[in-house]
């Protein structure tokens, strides 16, 4: 069957949730193709401030990976910008020659940032604030830290402000009017939001029109008209936005600010739709991503054949800056036709303020406790009477009638059609009915298959609302558990903030994220010291106060106060000299049990703690270094013998796993680290049971992981057959690598392959080959300052976290 063949020039993320619908409704009802005129798959835009100030990294904000594209078909072309459409011939040509017949064609081409043209507009520096390149200017500017200046304190400018001062700039906003956000904020919003700006370090000059910027070959700084000088070496234009609309009117579609179209998307050729920033509706454009999305759902029942109707929608706005909660709806501005409720709580930074017009909210602005704006923006939408709790209004919807209700009560009262997610579109009945039909009962479930707080995260709490709700005891809200009893936070959340907030110290940590005790307990200190040797190699002193004994002395503690202790011996072998090395110590410290482990080592057991350094010292004479039996870390690389001395091995087992000890030895991970190489499928090494493991096959080496075989039994997953044992290598270290940078402290690979998704493991290693290159090349540099032998005191090119120098060891020693 001939397919219709559908077009979209654009992809972000308005034809991204189209073609979600679509798909959904339709599955093959078109053969799909989309020019993008960026070099990237869809990603979501609105997250773009967390990206800059580093909160968030690309790949945590891709809404389509490449995956999607290729199982629902869809021919995507990248950096493909359409320079015409042809609608004779009903065809669109890219820039690059590609060109594409269509039966449908959308048009998504956004909107464009206005620069206003003062003189010095176009110098390098001077950036707009858009899209991810726009980003990465930004923060390949901001390296070398510096000052910035922000022109405009609207939404985006001010988000800007925000990143760049978190990259350790110096930022100044300049705003023509007399005070900021002046087209969601009224003016007392806009006070609290100024001064907790400026309590951040970002200077702001309202009033201010601005002149020239300067600057010869680059940007030096920005004058404006009453005569003062700003310096700077970065000038972010954030004074507003136009559609895109300029190739809709040089094929003859009818545009006016946008690209006009009705209330089935339609322009004015019944053959083509536009939708997202570009289209113009009724007379509005819409900038924010609800009413796109509301648009794209109905475009894509219009294109399954269906009469849906968009009437247009009411916007609302919240500022993506951590720590500041900012909700704003509606028309809020003053009139003898309506009224306001305003509560004030100056101790607490609360400020809210509802306008009335015919007993019906018509605006609303919440600061400092955004908790029911959600609600309050449904009652605006459906305009709905609130005479019955003119009183209590302002208090919010669990406090009615003059008693505070259960929380949940008030979210179970919300219609089906409510938003609850307002970044993703996302209503309270899509919620529910995906939570009945898939079964899910966690929140990161919840997110994954509606994308209902996602994204900002601010609707969380609604969210799990709802899902005490509909599921009732089913439902654990603290299935992710702070990480003990010091902090409210979870593991993820400290780790996202480590790097976010550029926090390098353990009080740092405690300070900045509001720890509840002075100084931690077991739990927290060690997890924070991992994570800050994690993430901040080169930074970072190895707090060794806070790592378990076990790893302070290089030996486990048995139950009778002894240690044992095992040499590294490399995928398993050994020599003579090495045994004879052993049985010396043995003798000379009369260590009682001597045992071979199930990791092919040898464990000397029952040591006295005050032997250790002296046992190190002779073990080191002869090249040992610490096996890690203690560690949260790589220990043992298990082999059969392969090629070697196997009539039926494939490769060489041994010389890889080798290889592969050698070069990852010392690297602490979350959790500890088993591997197995086995050089045939008859799988000697145990390697279908490991963290991770290889199975020489003839066409090469394939790569399994998340296995499990202690309190837990469980065969690995395979990730994929790689040709060539140097590719074997780079996959397992980058495997190692994503892992160290997201799994939680104590959390063996398999749960955490779980937790993340094993086809998006599979997706970042196997696939995405630029990204598996960066965590190789982060591991690569981690070692670089990794691994000092401290038995020998020589340096091995390793890492200097990992072991305790040998005063330190005598000292622990003698306590």
């Amino acid at each position: 069957m001939n397919r219709e063949k559908l077009v979209i020039i654009g992809n972000g993320m308005a034809p991204g949730r189209m073609l979600e619908e679509l798909f959904e409704k339709a599955p093959g009802l078109y053969d799909v193709t989309i020019f993008n005129a960026e070099p990237r798959v869809n990603y979501d835009r609105i997250m773009l401030s967390p990206v800059l100030s580093g909160e968030k990294a690309y790949d945590d904000i891709i809404i389509h990976g490449d995956d999607w594209y290729r199982d629902h078909g869809v021919t995507l072309h990248r950096g493909a910008r359409v320079g015409a459409i042809d609608r004779v011939a009903k065809t669109v040509t890219a820039e690059n020659g590609i060109v594409a017949p269509y039966d449908r064609l959308v048009i998504a081409t956004g909107s464009l940032p206005f620069i206003i043209p003062v003189p010095g507009h176009q110098l390098p520096g001077v950036l707009a604030y858009r899209d991810l390149d726009d980003v990465e200017k930004m923060l390949d500017i901001a390296r070398n830290k510096g000052k910035a200046i922000v022109i405009g304190a609207g939404l985006l400018g001010l988000e800007a402000a925000y990143g760049l001062k978190r990259q350790g700039m110096d930022v100044t906003v300049v705003h023509l009017m007399p005070t900021i956000m002046e087209r969601q904020l009224d003016p007392a919003a806009a006070y609290l939001l100024e001064k907790a700006l400026t309590e951040r370090g970002i200077a702001i000059i309202t009033k201010a029109d601005t002149k020239a910027i300067l600057g010869t070959d680059r940007v030096e700084g920005v004058e404006l008209k009453d005569g003062r000088i700003l310096d700077g070496e970065m000038v972010i234009m954030a004074v507003g936005i136009r559609p895109a609309s300029a190739l809709a009117r040089d094929a003859g579609i009818a545009v006016n600010r946008g690209i006009v179209v009705d209330d089935g998307m339609m322009t004015s050729d019944p053959n083509i739709y536009a939708l997202g920033e570009c289209a113009e509706h009724r007379g509005t454009c819409y900038g924010l991503v609800a009413p796109l999305y509301e648009s794209a759902r109905i475009l894509a029942d219009r294109l399954c054949g269906g009469n849906g109707e968009y009437g247009g929608s009411v916007t609302n706005t919240k500022l993506k800056v951590t720590g500041i909660n900012l909700f704003s709806a509606g028309d809020f501005a003053e009139g003898d036709d309506r009224e306001e409720i305003v509560l004030r709580d100056a101790t607490a930074g609360v400020y809210k303020r509802l306008v009335l017009k015919n007993d019906r909210i018509i605006g609303a602005v919440l600061y400092g406790d955004t908790t029911d704006g959600s609600w309050y923006f449904d009652l605006m939408k459906r305009s709905v009477p609130v005479t019955e709790m003119r009183d209590t209004l302002i208090f919010g919807q669990s406090y009615q009638g003059g008693t505070t209700l259960d929380p949940r009560a008030a979210v179970a009262a919300l219609p089906a059609e409510a938003e609850i997610c307002g970044c993703n579109g996302v209503c309270k009945g899509k919620i529910v009915d995906t939570i009945a039909a898939r079964g899910l009962t966690t929140l990161d479930e919840v997110r994954a298959h509606t994308k209902a707080s996602a994204s900002c995260g601010s609707c969380t709490g609604l969210v799990e609302q709802l899902m005490s709700i509909t599921l009732g005891d089913a439902f654990n809200p603290h299935a992710v558990k702070p990480m003990c009893g010091c902090t409210d936070l979870g593991h993820s959340d400290v780790r996202r903030l480590i790097v976010a907030k550029q926090l390098k110290t353990i009080p740092a940590v405690m300070q900045e994220l509001e720890w509840k005790t002075s100084c931690g307990c077991a739990k927290c200190r060690p997890a924070l010291n991992y994570y800050l040797v994690c993430d901040w190699p080169d930074d970072y002193a190895d707090d060794y106060q806070s790592r378990f004994i076990n790893e302070r002395v290089h030996a486990n503690i048995q139950k009778d106060g002894t240690y044992s202790v095992v040499p590294r011996m490399w995928g398993g072998m050994t020599s003579s000299s090495e045994l004879r090395a052993i049985a010396d110590v043995v003798d000379k410290f009369e260590i009682p049990a001597v045992k071979v482990t199930g990791g092919q080592r040898i464990d000397m057991l029952g040591i006295r703690k005050e032997d250790l350094p002296a046992v190190w010292a002779d073990l080191g004479k002869a090249g040992f270094v610490s096996g890690q039996a203690y560690a949260k870390g790589l220990r043992t690389v298990k082999t059969c013998v392969g090629t070697d001395w196997c009539r039926f091995g494939t490769q060489d087992s041994t010389g890889l796993g080798i290889r592969i000890e050698k070069f990852m030895w010392g690297s602490w991970t979350p959790a500890k680290l088993k591997m197995g190489v086995s050089g045939c499928p008859r799988n000697c090494a145990e390697a279908t049971c490991k963290d991770i493991g290889v199975i020489c096959v003839d066409s090469g080496f394939e790569i399994h992981f998340a296995g499990a075989a202690g309190l837990d039994i469980k065969g690995t997953e395979v990730l994929g057959l790689v040709r060539t044992e140097d590719e074997a290598l780079e996959y397992i270290v980058a495997l190692t690598q994503m892992y160290r940078e997201q799994g939680h402290y104590l959390e063996r690979i398999y749960k955490w392959a779980k937790r993340i998704g094993l086809d998006e493991i599979r997706r970042q290693i196997m696939t995405d080959a630029e990204k598996r290159q960066g965590y190789f090349e982060r591991f690569v540099l981690s070692q670089k300052v990794a691994q000092v032998d401290p038995w020998s005191e020589r340096v091995s090119g390793k890492d200097k976290h990992e072991f305790m120098p040998m005063s330190e060891l005598k000292l622990e020693a003698a306590e």
